[in-house]
């Protein structure tokens, strides 16, 4: 098995190097930490490349990772070549899918904007858990980041991730299957009944952009009996798409 100490290796860097986007885009991989966010992606079609593990590590997972290319590093490159301030001991560097020809004729998920990766991270986990296809990302944090993984813990592989702009968007869905996720004058997701269609979620600061807006032909807003001005962007966003969509497949 082969071991890597030093930090100034070529491979390290180039681990180090896919933390940014430019290198993700230009090398088509991207990273994922821990055990639980490395094997979700494992039950995915997304394909593993390596595994980066402390001995420590490697000694405490060996039958869940004997069967998989596996390279041991020492704490200090774990250290350089994790995300996290405290490094959980396993880095994985998978391939990017490429889901340019993926249906978009099914139900999906717009993140119109969304710049928070944990919110971003978060609304992935639950499109995925409600067997929702399709995420768009629309000027938004790159959903590949090691961020955005992690908070998706893993689930990324188990949905189509499209990133393009809102002109491409709407010549691929009509405006009439866009449903935008306002604060206020929408109707009621619990009495709305959606198939192959898409829910916008827009920045929790700023909201969806109006010119965007006046493009979805319908909107939906939570009722919010507490009086609260507004709910987090990914709570907001789940609740939207379990009433919208999963509520009536009984």
């Amino acid at each position: 098995m082969e071991v890597i100490n030093s930090v100034h290796n070529n491979e390290v860097k180039h681990v180090v190097a896919l933390h940014n986007k430019k290198e993700r885009v230009i090398s088509k991989e991207f990273i994922a930490e821990g055990i639980r966010a490395c094997f979700t992606l494992l039950k995915s079609e997304i394909k593993l490349k390596k595994f980066y593990c402390t001995s420590t590590f490697y000694q405490q997972h060996y039958q869940e990772l004997e069967s998989f290319s596996v390279t041991l590093v020492s704490n200090a490159v774990m250290n350089k070549i994790s995300t996290s301030h405290t490094p959980s001991g396993i880095v994985g560097i998978f391939d990017m899918p490429d889901n340019s020809l993926a249906d978009w004729t099914t139900s999906g998920l717009v993140l119109a904007q969304i710049s928070d990766p944990g919110n971003a991270g978060t609304l992935i986990r639950t499109a995925a858990a409600l067997k929702i296809p399709t995420v768009v990302c629309i000027e938004s944090v790159d959903l590949w980041s090691p961020k955005v993984v992690q908070s998706s813990a893993g689930t990324i592989g188990m949905v189509n991730i499209k990133q393009c702009s809102w002109q491409d968007l709407l010549t691929h869905i009509p405006s009439s299957s866009l449903y935008a996720l306002t604060v206020t004058n929408g109707q009621d997701p619990y009495n709305t009944t959606l198939t192959n269609s898409y829910i916008v979620v827009g920045s929790e600061a700023h909201g969806i952009p109006e010119e965007w807006l006046s493009s979805c032909q319908h909107k939906i807003t939570l009722p919010m009996p507490g009086n609260t001005e507004s709910l987090n962007a990914a709570v907001a966003g789940s609740i939207a798409l379990y009433l919208s969509f999963y509520k009536n497949s009984f």
